[in-house]
């Protein structure tokens, strides 16, 4: 289903008070450590996204076919059942890793955009410890069928650091739940090292010990600790009232409830934004982002260990007519849609090309224009949207 939304707005002043929801990022471990805890770890300060929301109902034993239509929910049975996640990606591959350990046997699913996401990496990964994953259609891709339990052959697997960190991070999820613990060895680059680490700190938090050193992250199997987890707001969704401050004459906006210490990658947002002229300013229990007009400098970013910000900081230089460099975009291509490919179609639209060479991205404003009215796709992707 699609539907347009008119956004105008008459001045460029910003200023106001935003709520933000909990991380999503934060929130969706936070629900597998829960789910893994046996009723020792509570989650406090739930994100009302769609993707937390879908994952909160699966591993509750119930999963609603629409979430969008409000159809009624089913209990999921210990036969064979089929979970459609929909386009949540994070609810795949960390459902995929838990439902090794459950008992029974289900079918993951999902949107036509997701059978096209790989899941490969992963699945193999957990296959070799021992996990009984088929695929239903094709080798590598969604839909996956998990006969769960299983006797683990190894606790020592490796995996590649540069393709997705959510595969590393489902693995880190179930490892104290695993009978002989979780050796597992990084191979070349980290990406998106931020949410290992966000991972980790949280299972830390959960009681869950590891040792990392140098590529190789050990976690022993062990008990959680009775306790709960405070979910943070959410820093991505800070963002995009960052680039709305950096496109306004004028702005003075408060997010409450935001601290300058984050396990949250994109927190790295106030440091990008620091080149477009927004102070932050940490006070009265939240932040206040300022606008100080200043001619931006910064030439090149690396968006490697933050690529969810990556369309709003490319958007914020096109709407500038900033030129600028940009490295560390590989993994926007397996995101909810190609997101380089929706860039590079969006910006053309106002004169602005994104031009590949190889693994760096030149944003070309040379052109750039901004017409009276601009159809924006956004390719069934929420960064897209809010971009």
């Amino acid at each position: 289903m699609s539907s347009n939304i008119i956004l105008h707005k008459r001045d460029k002043i910003a200023k106001g008070t935003i709520q933000l929801t909990g991380s999503k990022s934060e929130c969706n471990r936070a629900l597998v450590i829960e789910a893994l805890s046996d009723g020792r770890v509570q989650v406090k300060n739930l994100s009302d996204a769609a993707d937390t929301v879908t994952l909160a109902a699966i591993l509750q034993g119930k999963q609603s076919k629409s979430l969008a239509a409000g159809l009624d929910k089913f209990e999921i049975e210990n036969s064979t059942s089929e979970i459609n996640i929909g386009p949540a990606g994070t609810a795949m591959r960390f459902l995929t890793a838990y439902f090794t350990l459950q008992d029974g046997e289900v079918i993951l699913t999902g949107s036509e955009r997701m059978k096209q996401r790989p899941i490969g990496l992963l699945a193999d990964a957990l296959k070799k410890l021992g996990a009984n994953i088929q695929y239903e259609e094709k080798d590598g891709y969604p839909p996956i069928r998990i006969k769960g339990g299983f006797e683990q052959l190894t606790n020592t697997i490796s995996i590649k650091g540069d393709i997705s960190s959510q595969y590393i991070t489902a693995l880190l999820l179930i490892a104290a739940k695993l009978p002989l613990g979780l050796e597992l060895h990084i191979e070349g680059d980290l990406t998106s090292r931020p949410y290992v680490e966000m991972t980790l700190a949280m299972l830390k938090q959960a009681g869950i010990q590891h040792s990392w050193k140098d590529k190789v992250i050990s976690i022993a199997s062990q008990e959680f600790s009775e306790t709960s987890l405070p979910v943070e707001p959410d820093w991505s969704a800070a963002s995009y009232w960052y680039a709305i401050a950096a496109l306004a004459d004028k702005a003075e906006l408060f997010l409450p409830g935001l601290t300058s210490y984050s396990l949250q990658g994109d927190s790295v947002i106030t440091e990008i934004m620091a080149n477009f002229g927004i102070t932050s300013q940490f006070k009265d229990g939240g932040v206040y982002l300022l606008k100080e007009p200043k001619p931006v400098v910064r030439r090149i970013f690396d968006m490697k260990e933050c690529p969810d910000l990556a369309q709003t900081v490319i958007v914020v230089c096109a709407a500038l007519g900033h030129e600028a460099t940009f490295t560390g975009l590989e993994t926007l291509k397996i995101k909810e849609t190609d997101r380089v490919k929706a860039l590079q179609n969006e910006l053309a639209k106002m004169g602005v090309k994104l031009i590949e060479k190889g693994q760096v991205y030149k944003l070309d404003c040379s052109e750039k224009f901004i017409p009276e009215r601009l159809f924006i796709n956004t390719y069934e992707d929420h960064r897209m949207a809010m971009a």
